[in-house]
């Protein structure tokens, strides 16, 4: 029986720059309406009144997941009641999906296999790993005769690592990725990630944890939580220009088809890494258009709304230009004078047009730059 105002509670914190400090709210979310009211928990008073909030859904609230409300990033850290806790707090479960270097030509396929399985990727980084990294990893398989051929493939170019979020993940990505070894098959594992994409033996294009302990070590590993930074990104800050996959087509479940539709353009995707970017931030990256573009405070109000992923992209060829194959900035446009660039096929409109691509080509690396202090670690 669900009553007419159905209401789960949360507790989220925000980190308040101006005072440095964290402020703690009580969350309500209403499923009925898509409804959300937000209580000050020191001070005692609403400071949100009940207020219709279509972009928040019930599955992006579980703790320690990141929502944003009205540009505020708020960290959900607990339920605020029983009722919450039994009807929501079950089955979530982290696991780390990594992408080895044999599987990197196919990112754009396993970001949509991820998607599709109904997992939401909420942390992602392209990474070289040291030498002790890569021994800590395959610290179980030390013993075993192809121990150093194991850590020679997992260095031998750039992984990613991520971590996924969902009923029952780690089981349910631990099946898509198959058998460790590609040349089991059995009927059950012919589409699996091992099948399709592995080579032989250990390149088998993917990992994924074997319990939820694993799952927790591993994902340790690669996105410390003491705040540390973990194997150091995969850019290459050399002939690059910077992309970034906005946070609207990241929700809708482009990414994976962007991407894809990149690499087959013949660029290089040379490091990746997902992350929310605060409004300070933002306002500093798009300073060139403030003034200048009549919808700044949109765009900015857009790229600071949810996760975003950056790129750094290479081209080798000369005549061809990542922000021309991104088309012009307005998506009808794109669509009249261009349709085959990424503007024309997963542009909505003018602020919500699928991709941010530098503009100015000496602005390649500055950006790329400043993606990388910005980013949460």
């Amino acid at each position: 029986f669900q009553s007419q105002d159905e209401r789960y509670a949360f507790i989220a914190e925000w980190y308040d720059p101006n005072a440095s400090l964290f402020r703690r709210y009580e969350l309500l979310y209403y499923p009925k309406d898509s409804s959300i009211e937000m209580y000050d928990v020191k001070n005692r008073r609403t400071f949100l009144r009940r207020t219709k909030y279509e972009s928040l859904h019930l599955e992006d609230l579980y703790v320690g997941s990141k929502v944003t409300v009205f540009s505020r990033h708020l960290t959900i850290v607990d339920y605020g009641n029983l009722y919450t806790s039994r009807k929501l707090g079950s089955r979530k479960e982290r696991t780390l999906a990594l992408i080895k270097p044999d599987g990197m030509r196919k990112i754009g396929e396993l970001f949509d296999i991820i998607i599709n399985a109904g997992l939401t990727i909420t942390k992602a980084k392209m990474m070289l790993l040291s030498r002790k990294e890569a021994a800590d990893f395959y610290a179980d398989h030390r013993a075993k005769p192809f121990y150093h051929e194991l850590l020679q493939f997992i260095m031998s170019g750039p992984v990613l690592a991520m971590e996924l979020l969902g009923d029952d993940a780690v089981s349910k990505w631990r099946a898509i990725v198959g058998p460790a070894n590609p040349t089991v098959t059995e009927s059950d594992t012919l589409d699996s990630i091992s099948e399709s994409f592995g080579h032989c033996g250990l390149r088998d294009a993917a990992h994924g944890p074997d319990s939820v302990a694993s799952a927790a070590k591993e994902l340790e590993l690669f996105f410390p939580s003491s705040g540390g930074r973990g194997p150091v990104s995969s850019a290459k800050f050399t002939n690059c220009t910077c992309c970034i996959i906005k946070p609207h087509a990241v929700n809708e479940g482009l990414a994976g088809k962007i991407i894809k539709a990149i690499l087959k353009e013949g660029f290089e995707i040379s490091a990746l890494q997902m992350f929310n970017m605060e409004r300070t931030n933002v306002e500093e990256f798009y300073e060139i258009y403030k003034g200048v573009v009549p919808e700044y405070l949109e765009m900015v109000s857009e790229l600071c709304s949810g996760p975003c992923i950056a790129m750094e992209i290479r081209q080798f060829d000369p005549s061809k230009v990542f922000r021309d194959f991104c088309g012009p900035s307005d998506p009808a446009l794109a669509r009249h004078l261009r349709p085959g660039t990424l503007r024309a096929v997963f542009g909505k409109d003018k602020i919500q047009n699928a991709v941010h691509c530098t503009d100015l080509p000496e602005d390649g690396l500055l950006e790329v730059r400043l993606y990388r202090q910005t980013s949460s670690h």
